[in-house]
């Protein structure tokens, strides 16, 4: 199984490093996670700079995609060659956003007449694709899920583990990152 996480200049750097840990927190052979870009590396928000292993016109080969939030979403929904080089297909895989990485879902059509969360910001961007936009941390919608708010990282990081894997595998994985008295939701 291979977990793609697609990053790009600008990208919010929790929304990259935190389903990254944790999705490599699985521990089965076959389990890959790689950073997907348009360039050998790209530089976060606050200026980190994160190498890419695989380029975006690859993504059709993941199982899983998890488009990055930030600043640079807003550039790249506009971007027509940008977009061309995006070939996932819900039917086959799991398709993913964080906050504004729901702009990229809405340009590329994926989410017309569906449910969908986003950063507070970018709802009146993400309207024009003809998007019901609720307040919610996950909105799933069969292989489509949108979350909204840095820390959904973590909630949409689990979703794709127990899809791609069982919910054994979910619960061993927040065994190892859970705050001392609390249980999975």
């Amino acid at each position: 199984m291979e977990v793609a996480i697609v990053a790009f200049d600008e990208f919010t750097d929790i929304d990259v490093f935190l389903p990254w840990d944790i999705l490599n927190r699985v521990k089965l052979p076959g389990w890959i996670v790689q950073i997907y870009g348009t360039s050998e590396s790209h530089i976060s928000v606050t200026g980190l700079t994160v190498p890419v292993h695989m380029p975006i016109d690859e993504l059709s080969h993941a199982d899983a995609v998890l488009f990055a939030s930030g600043p640079g979403t807003r550039k790249l929904y506009q971007d027509e060659q940008y977009l061309k080089r995006i070939n996932v297909n819900p039917s086959e895989q799991l398709v993913t956003s964080m906050c504004s990485g729901a702009l990229l879902l809405g340009a590329l059509g994926l989410l017309d007449g569906k449910r969908a969360t986003t950063y507070p910001t970018v709802k009146e961007e993400l309207a024009q694709f003809n998007v019901n936009i609720v307040e919610e941390s996950l909105v799933v919608e069969n292989n489509i899920a949108t979350a909204a708010g840095c820390l959904a990282a973590q909630d949409l990081s689990f979703w794709i583990i127990e899809k791609l894997t069982n919910e054994n595998v979910k619960n061993e994985v927040w065994q190892t990152i859970q705050p001392i008295g609390q249980k999975l939701a």
